[in-house]
């Protein structure tokens, strides 16, 4: 699964109002059961809440990717939020977090949720993709660079 396809336009929240981690989940979860037509919203904070006890899912410089796993969405499933005042996360480094990558996963598709985040993880390993990503307005537009990415990446495949 490409990241193009689960972080589509219609999963893509910019403006995040969250200031901290628990109303950045809130939101997200929210953002996402209006985008999935859906009315699973506590399994989605359950499911993440739970990941965040083990270890903060801030991971590097403004970027954090909340995970878990619920049976609660039939397939892997995310959302993105894009925040422009930085939201206080408890991240690993003590910085804000600017862009939130939420993903889910049924208990049965642990192999697709590791390549979904190991994806993730090497794409976000180009500090341009942050600075390009963290700069749009748009859900489209925001949408297309994860894709231009995305083909970069593939490409070095």
């Amino acid at each position: 699964m490409a990241l193009s396809d689960l972080f589509q336009p219609e999963f893509i929240k910019i403006g995040l109002e969250a200031e901290d981690k628990d109303e950045a989940f809130e939101e997200l979860a929210d953002a996402f059961c209006q985008a999935a037509k859906s009315d699973i919203r506590e399994d989605v904070l359950e499911a993440v809440r739970e990941r965040e006890r083990k270890m903060s899912t801030g991971i590097q410089k403004g970027i954090a990717v909340p995970h878990g796993k619920t049976n609660a969405v039939d397939r892997v499933r995310g959302i993105l939020g894009i925040s422009r005042r930085g939201i206080d996360y408890d991240a690993l480094d003590g910085e804000p977090v600017y862009l939130l990558f939420m993903v889910l996963a049924p208990q049965t598709e642990t192999e697709k949720h590791l390549r979904i985040l190991k994806r993730l993880a090497e794409m976000l390993q180009n500090p341009q993709f942050f600075t390009d990503l963290a700069s749009q307005t748009d859900p489209a537009a925001a949408a297309a660079v994860i894709k231009k990415y995305e083909s970069i990446l593939t490409a070095l495949d």
